[in-house]
């Protein structure tokens, strides 16, 4: 990949998983206030909203995080498979879309229900709890992914050692140390 795409894509890919993560923040902060607030004008409003930040926001950011991290990687040194720090960081983002994409149905229900009545009644209470535990729950996996990001841990796997071991480099090749 010509180093021009390779940033473009790592550009796009940082800025849809910050979005995605300052999205989900938001998302977190209406739950909590919604969750603990007893004003039901403002719940009615809360949950509708943080029904349009789903779909406005964080469902389109998850998929162009996971599109953008796979081209991404695809064009690097990184690879997909080859270090255990790449597969975490798209097993955490697969992961993380697979429960919002179970959420979505609730997070429909308690917004048409919160527009029509007001966020009241023991069930909807438990699905109100639900959206506060998934969305932090949701925060922390995308934080573990930022921080896989940054610190990049040592540990290639086996289809990364042997793909390194089998690049002509030209020079001598290192010894392993185990």
């Amino acid at each position: 990949m010509a180093p021009a795409v390779r940033k473009l894509a790592l550009t796009v890919h940082v800025t849809s998983s910050a979005g995605w993560l300052g999205a989900v923040v938001c998302f977190l902060a209406l739950a909590v206030t919604g969750l603990s607030g007893q004003d039901a004008p403002r719940g009615r409003g809360l949950y509708p909203a943080m029904e349009v930040i789903t779909w406005a926001a964080i469902v389109p950011l998850a998929f162009a995080t996971l599109l953008s991290g796979v081209v991404s990687s695809l064009g690097t040194p990184w690879g997909l498979f080859r270090h255990y720090w790449v597969l975490a960081k798209l097993a955490l983002t697969v992961f993380a879309i697979g429960v919002l994409v179970m959420q979505l149905g609730v997070i429909g229900a308690v917004a048409d229900a919160a527009a029509m009545t007001g966020p009241s009644g023991a069930d909807l209470r438990e699905l109100r709890i639900s959206l506060v535990l998934h969305s932090g729950g949701g925060l922390l996996v995308l934080l573990s992914a930022m921080v896989l990001a940054v610190y990049k841990p040592r540990g290639t796997t086996r289809y990364g050692r042997r793909a390194h071991s089998e690049r002509p480099t030209g020079r001598r090749p290192r010894l392993i140390q185990r």
